[in-house]
């Protein structure tokens, strides 16, 4: 039987899931960050999967986010209506940090001297003046002697008639072959101009840079006669190499959504609906709600400083990670992140070079690591280089090695434990009712210190929680997005509501054959500028449904107020089948393999140690403790203790 395979791209490893037979195989290996798809091959290999063997391929790459991230893209140009070419750069006028003086704002991604205007005006009954071609070829030798890589085209009012984006979008493909653009009209047809160009930008900016990425990538898998990739979207759906090649802005957060999918579906065996996915790698930390079981999804993210308003899973992300670097700041005080060791050289305790200490070496040195571990790629721990990094900052800060390893932990803790109120408190979510799903390969290691410090009652750790979004990469629905524009009031129009819906549907048909298609609506209170999407197959449910989100995000409703449609959405979902997790009863050989001396808390104690394959269903386990799994470990705080269900999962809850 062959396998389906899912492959997430982090910053420090690579992580791959094989499901076949009723079995789940993992392998994990280092990240190239010079060519990401070397990786992707490299776990193939250690997985042992031949083309033969492979039967579909997801993939989660972070290689538009990076771009993105680092100003990495192609040299870009916009070419929007005369008048509006600096509406990218006044923006909304918000100010992210209001009274930091030292805050720059982030970088346009496209400087003022790559945006050409041309004559021309659509308004919302239609054209104004008409598209002037003397302009338009004007601005297309412009392009030409700018010797630009991708073009974004971006017209007033192109959502409602896109008729002039068309024109221009064609004349320039013609003129500059082998430029990529990207029209308004079809990344994003909805109103907000600088939204609408802002993302439109990020489109053209990425693609390119992806577009090249995937080419590689389908290159080595056809060479080894692996189907080509599908690749996972933002939205928690993964399309074809296409798609994602054409339209990269769909793709800026592919690895973390891969997480949540997975953390959705290993909680939803345990019967956990409500609970916050914890995914800690080497760089970086994503949390995200989940809610009734349900994958939050939103279109208002912003990327790098840079708005992306597109379907995105509702993930939020902060610098810290296994290998996120500790700094002492000019006042004195510890940080740690943004700056991290990644895959090269990696923290000190690789003995690949690293000098500087990161949260691993702190790990390492208080236990919770165990020194000599393997990791994927063949690494091993050396809790002797982690101590000789941590030292090299201890005089600076004035803390012998213990105090500040300790240091390091609730710096970044804390940094956590703000990511996780963002996604809960700040969407009007209790944590105190919800779970924590831990995961990544240092997730399970802060998991019950943030449970603690939110208040939280209940820990799972997957068993395959080292490499979660792979697993997630490798069941995810197959998903194509699209959306249309309506700013009418609701129950006005209904005919012309039904029309654009259907509209809708049959290009989603058309996309993906044999899909099932949701309907969801944009809405808001009249007066309001910003929206809610809410389920709209029901029209008759439409205002409650919003009424009640309303009330849940806001803290109020306003029943007799009228609600305005601002935007019908389409949603193209073809399941995958999924692996039945079954874990085998306990043999009572699931004590305890050692003991190994651990910090808590600034106290030394002896603790033992669990091997997680030596585990079994109903085997308990009793803080303070350390689980070792095969691709993570996880510390078990005094105050914890769980077991293993049916399916794999260790729960932890407060004694």
């Amino acid at each position: 039987m062959s396998a389906g395979v899912g492959i997430d791209v982090g910053g420090t490893f690579t992580d791959l899931v094989a499901l076949r037979e009723g079995r789940v195989d993992t392998a994990k290996v280092e990240s190239t960050p010079s060519d990401q798809s070397e990786g992707v091959m490299r776990s193939l290999a250690a997985a042992g999967l031949t083309g033969q063997a492979i039967g579909a391929l997801s993939h989660g790459t972070t290689v538009a986010t990076n771009a993105l991230l680092e100003r990495a893209g192609a040299k870009t140009a916009l070419v929007t209506t005369h008048g509006f070419r600096d509406v990218v750069e006044i923006g909304r006028q918000i100010r992210p940090s209001l009274y930091d003086l030292t805050q720059d704002r982030p970088e346009i991604l496209v400087p003022r001297g790559l945006r050409f205007t041309v004559r021309e005006r659509t308004g919302p009954d239609g054209v104004i003046e008409p598209l002037d071609l003397d302009s338009l070829r004007a601005a297309v030798e412009e392009l030409k002697r700018a010797d630009v890589e991708a073009v974004a085209v971006c017209f007033l009012f192109s959502f409602v008639d896109p008729a002039h984006e068309q024109q221009a979008g064609e004349l320039i493909r013609r003129e500059l072959p082998g430029v990529h653009v990207s029209l308004s009209s079809e990344v994003l047809p909805e109103f907000r101009e600088f939204e609408r160009f802002s993302t439109t930008m990020a489109d053209a900016y990425l693609s390119p840079k992806l577009s090249a990425y995937l080419e590689r990538l389908v290159e080595r898998t056809e060479a080894e006669g692996v189907p080509s990739p599908l690749v996972m979207q933002s939205s928690g759906g993964v399309t074809t190499i296409g798609d994602a090649a054409g339209h990269a802005a769909t793709c800026v957060l592919s690895g973390p959504a891969g997480g949540v999918v997975g953390a959705t579906f290993v909680a939803g065996l345990a019967g956990i609906e409500d609970f916050l996915t914890f995914d800690m790698g080497g760089t970086s930390t994503d949390v995200a709600p989940v809610v009734e079981g349900n994958r939050q999804v939103t279109t208002d993210s912003v990327v790098g400083g840079v708005p992306v308003k597109l379907p995105m899973v509702d993930v939020h992300t902060v610098s810290a990670g296994g290998g996120s670097i500790a700094w002492v700041d000019d006042g004195g005080a510890l940080r740690v992140g943004p700056r991290s060791a990644g895959a090269v050289p990696g923290p000190a305790a690789y003995r690949m070079g690293g000098s500087d200490p990161t949260v691993t070496d702190a790990n390492l040195w208080l236990g919770y690591l165990r020194d000599g571990a393997r990791l994927g790629g063949g690494l091993s721990l050396s809790r002797d280089f982690a101590g000789k990094a941590i030292g090299s900052l201890s005089d600076t800060v004035r803390l012998d090695v213990d105090q500040l390893a300790l240091g390091i932990v609730a710096v970044t803790n804390a940094e956590m434990a703000g990511a996780l109120r963002v996604i809960s408190v700040e969407r009007g979510l209790d944590p105190r009712t919800f779970a924590l799903v831990a995961f990544g390969g240092a997730g399970p290691l802060h998991a019950c210190a943030l449970a603690e410090e939110l208040s939280m009652p209940r820990v799972v750790v997957p068993k395959v929680g080292g490499v979660l979004s792979a697993l997630g990469l490798a069941i995810s629905e197959l998903r194509r997005d699209f959306v249309a524009a309506h700013l009418r009031p609701l129950g006005e129009a209904q005919e012309e509501v039904l029309a654009k819906f259907d509209a809708l549907e049959e290009q989603a048909r058309a996309a993906l054959p044999g899909a099932g298609i949701r309907r969801y609506a944009d809405l808001r209170y009249k007066g309001q500028s910003f929206e809610i999407t809410v389920p709209a197959d029901d029209p008759e449910k439409i205002p409650a449904l919003f009424h009640e989100e309303h009330e849940r995000l806001n803290g109020y409703r306003m029943a007799d107020d009228e609600i305005q449609y601002v935007n019908l959405r389409a949603v193209a979902l073809k399941e995958r089948d999924l692996p039945a997790l079954h874990e085998g009863p306990a043999t009572g050989e699931d004590g305890p393999v050692e003991t190994r001396r651990m910090n808590i808390d600034g106290q030394w104690i002896e603790a033992p140690v669990y091997d997680r394959d030596r585990l079994g269903a109903g085997s308990r386990v009793s803080g303070p403790a350390v689980v070792e799994f095969a691709e993570c470990t996880c510390v078990v705080r005094p105050s914890w203790a769980g077991e293993i269900d049916a399916h794999g999962n260790l729960i932890l809850e407060q004694k």
